[in-house]
């Protein structure tokens, strides 16, 4: 499996709709939390079947029942036909590998979000793909594991803090909407920091673990791309939207949280930009080294051109050679090859090649 495509392949000639579960292989359990509040009261708790979670959709109260692990297609199809999921719904939540999307069905929203964070061990980007289902009074979200963004958005719901247990649904899936584009931000400034710490290494010491840095920066940057412009239309769409579910109140905060997908986009541009600059930098540097050598080189080979000229003429076997029977011949042939030497580095140092 790719970072940029599952292996769907056996999807083919299926009929749309079809529950087929694509992804990485899992033999975790499906765990499935649900928070049922409102502004006086909170019910927390972890069920052990779909079965527990169907009371909930007629419950007054808004209900965010979250499920950790898709891969079990039974319990997904048995939410799904509580909740009234489209068939294709159900489809695209066991597809992993969808594009970020928004579907309005009758009452209800299908949301599709790609989930990012940042993995120090590894040094690239962990991804998961985000189902949201938005109903009058609950939230359904579909995650491929356990672990997320959403730990703060739990404690406010908990200790009661700002609007969340005042609002209905709808601010609930925006708050989780938000949660996961403000995470982006953390994932940014952790490409933004190799980047400069790339850059400085390739104006000094520019080798081959530099460029292969580089090329994988453009992937990771590239990866982030295919998740966050698709991301604008969702948010955009939300905004315009003339769903019901979402009230007016909401679209507010939802213009901020475009507000903030732009300035990803326009933030990972730039670095997309910086790190294609990065390639040029790195044929610069090596070509400056090439030539800083070359010099050197060519700099010897014309001190030692004047030298061997010198020792060629005494070295040739003539038998009538004037100074081949001086006692300081040798001597003074050697210092006038120093002198030569000498000079020669002095007019290199004076024409600044040296």
């Amino acid at each position: 499996m790719t970072r940029f495509t599952r292996r769907s392949a056996h999807k083919a000639g299926l009929a749309p709709g079809t529950a087929t579960y694509v992804g990485e292989a899992s033999e975790a359990p499906v765990e499935i939390t649900v928070m049922n509040y409102d502004d006086a009261s909170l019910e927390e708790k972890t069920v052990v079947s779909a079965e527990d979670c169907f009371a909930f959709k007629d419950d007054p109260h808004v209900t965010w029942i979250n499920v950790d692990g898709v891969h079990q297609v039974d319990l997904i199809e048995r939410l799904g036909e509580h909740f009234d999921l489209h068939p294709l719904v159900v489809e695209d939540i066991l597809h992993t590998d969808q594009r970020p999307k928004l579907e309005d069905y009758d009452g209800t929203l299908f949301i599709l979000l790609r989930m990012l964070r940042y993995d120090e061990a590894r040094g690239e980007i962990d991804e998961e793909q985000i189902s949201l289902i938005v109903g009058p009074t609950w939230v359904v979200s579909f995650q491929e594991r356990k672990g997320d963004v959403f730990d703060p958005l739990r404690e406010r719901i908990r200790n009661n803090k700002g609007r969340i247990r005042k609002l209905g649904a709808d601010y609930l899936a925006y708050a989780l909407i938000d949660a996961i584009v403000d995470h982006y931000f953390i994932v940014l400034e952790k490409l933004g920091d190799r980047v400069d710490a790339l850059g400085e290494i390739l104006v000094t010491h520019p080798d081959a673990h530099s460029l292969g840095e580089i090329h994988l920066l453009k992937r990771e940057l590239l990866f982030l791309r295919r998740s966050t412009w698709p991301l604008r239309e969702v948010i955009s769409a939300l905004q315009r939207g003339e769903s019901t579910l979402f009230q007016e109140r909401t679209r507010v905060y939802l213009r901020d949280v475009y507000d903030h997908t732009i300035q990803v986009i326009d933030t990972m541009e730039t670095l997309r930009d910086m790190t294609s600059g990065m390639l040029d930098i790195y044929l610069s540097s090596v070509s400056n080294r090439m030539n800083e050598v070359m010099k050197v080189l060519t700099i010897i080979a014309t001190i030692f051109i004047p030298l061997t000229f010198i020792a060629g003429i005494y070295g040739m076997n003539f038998d009538v050679m004037p100074e081949t029977h001086w006692r300081w011949g040798y001597f003074g042939i050697l210092g006038v090859m120093a002198v030569v030497a000498l000079g020669m580095v002095v007019y290199f140092r004076r024409k600044r090649w040296l």
